[in-house]
């Protein structure tokens, strides 16, 4: 009973790593990534390939051109292969308002049309557990589908809660609030 109800507790916190990825990549949150990532863990990101230091770097320079970015977490199937050891698929849906760098930088187009930027795939990861929080030790990125759409994309309304990609986000406040740490 004991095994079973550690494996309940693993598959959670297995879960909230991915989310917690997901979170900081979308709030430009550098630490926050470094943070899901063993120290010597392996990123394959399609464009990249490598450690933890060049991946977050990757990611700056590219979803730091985004005025808007959303990772959308969806069947993450946990299997374990030891007490510390995980094989993790999570697919995941992104979504990504391209600003002027960012439409030159995925060759999407120029002018002032408002780009939308989906990407269907999965994360394939291996976990560990050492001395601690599992952690992602290797990374592959699976690209299912890309999708573009110009235009016709309504703005979002001013009396909605202001989306940002920094620590000003809105969950950031409310864990404050809550006395959760930073």
């Amino acid at each position: 009973m004991l095994d079973a109800l550690q494996r309940l507790i693993d598959r959670e916190e297995i879960r909230d790593l991915m989310g917690h990825y997901a979170r900081a990549v979308d709030r430009a949150d550098w630490e926050g990534v470094r943070a899901v990532y063993h120290e010597d863990a392996h990123d394959d990101h399609g464009d990249y390939k490598g450690g933890v230091d060049g991946l977050i770097e990757f990611i700056r320079d590219r979803n730091g051109l985004l005025p808007q970015s959303v990772h959308f977490l969806g069947n993450c199937l946990i299997e374990f292969a030891g007490a510390d050891v995980a094989v993790v698929e999570t697919y995941f849906i992104t979504s990504h308002t391209l600003g002027e760098a960012a439409r030159t930088e995925y060759g999407v187009g120029d002018g002032e049309a408002t780009v939308q930027f989906c990407q269907f795939g999965r994360y394939v990861d291996r976990v560990e557990r050492r001395d601690g929080p599992w952690k992602i030790a290797d990374r592959v990125v699976v690209f299912e589908s890309t999708r573009v759409q110009r235009e016709d994309i309504p703005p979002l309304k001013p009396e909605w809660a202001p989306l940002r990609r920094d620590k000003d986000d809105p969950i950031f406040k409310m864990r404050a609030s809550a006395g959760l740490a930073a």
